[in-house]
């Protein structure tokens, strides 16, 4: 099995972690404890669960937090879609992040499927 640096979707994680903490910079100051904080305790669940599942013992557990992470990018997806609609962010500003989750969440998916199916 790969370490979880070679893995592409724990690889487009931290590049969506990082589009993620430039857009909440955009927020008012009002987020900070709110939209902010929940966005980026997201985007860091996804590349940490990817880590962890892969340290633990079984293929089960491994399964299990490769769906944490998927969990996330649905969390992740839906907080950007409430600032969007709010009129905090722009479709403009938010298409890379979007791309990105839309990635991410197919190659999880895939990985999950294939782990099931052994």
């Amino acid at each position: 099995m790969k370490n979880y640096k070679e893995l592409p979707f724990w690889q487009k994680s931290m590049e969506l972690a990082s589009e993620i903490y430039k857009l909440v910079k955009l927020l008012p100051k009002e987020e900070t404890y709110a939209l902010s904080d929940q966005m980026r305790r997201a985007v860091v669940s996804i590349p940490s669960n990817i880590a962890e599942g892969q340290g633990r013992d079984s293929t089960k557990e491994y399964i299990y937090f490769l769906n944490i992470a998927r969990g996330s990018c649905f969390e992740l997806e839906t907080q950007l879609s409430i600032c969007m609609n709010i009129g905090y962010f722009t479709s403009d500003n938010t298409v890379t992040a979007f791309e990105l989750l839309m990635e991410i969440g197919k190659m999880l998916t895939s990985a999950i499927n294939k782990l099931k199916s052994k």
